[in-house]
């Protein structure tokens, strides 16, 4: 499993779960959102780059810690913690393919502190009447990729995102409710103990 597959969907569907009419936000609404979204859960569905389709649970911890738990017949488990990104791959033997975090487009959203309004890195911002739309990326570093979110309002939402990694690959994730302010036991977002538990 790629970088690219684990991080997506067609405007279509976020049209059926979204109000019939939403305000456009500005970034310093977007950014108190994501900053009051110290820990949450969700299930999503993903759409991968090559067209398939992954369902599951994420569990996020900011800042810098996230778990993928993906459904049967996937075997596939993500975690960020530790400043890294690790993809365990359920088919495979050997350990996971680690990344380090702030390579990726997913740290943006993992940060301790956003504030969009004053940083560089939102490079277009859109709003078609029903979704505010921006693609973020780190300034100082596009070739890691960016991450395109999808908000709603009334109240604020975050219904998707779309990663482009360094590639150009896509991965869509499609956001059910979120539930938040959940207690999450440490080792959620410890690779080391995911390793370990491999090992038995």
């Amino acid at each position: 499993m790629t970088l690219a597959r684990l991080f997506l969907a067609p405007l279509a569907v976020l049209l059926l779960l979204a109000p019939a009419r939403a305000d456009e936000l500005s970034l310093d609404e977007i950014s108190r959102y994501l900053n009051g979204l110290t820990t949450f859960e969700a299930e999503f569905t993903q759409i991968n780059a090559d067209q398939t389709i992954s369902t599951g649970i994420v569990k996020v911890q900011r800042p810098g810690r996230a778990r993928f738990e993906y459904n049967p017949p996937d075997k596939t488990l993500v975690i960020a913690g530790g400043q890294r990104l690790a993809v365990f791959d359920g088919k495979s033997n050997t350990g996971p393919e680690q990344y380090p975090l702030k390579e990726t487009p997913l740290n943006l959203i993992l940060g301790r502190s956003i504030d969009l309004a004053a940083s560089d890195m939102v490079v277009d911002r859109r709003y078609d009447g029903l979704a505010t739309e921006i693609t973020a990326q780190d300034p100082e570093h596009p070739e890691y990729g960016n991450i395109r979110l999808m908000f709603t309002d009334n109240p604020v939402a975050l219904r998707q995102w779309v990663i482009t990694d360094s590639s150009g690959a896509e991965t869509t994730v499609i956001l059910g409710a979120l539930t938040e302010g959940v207690s999450f036991p440490t080792v959620t977002f410890s690779i080391e103990a995911e390793v370990a538990r491999r090992q038995r």
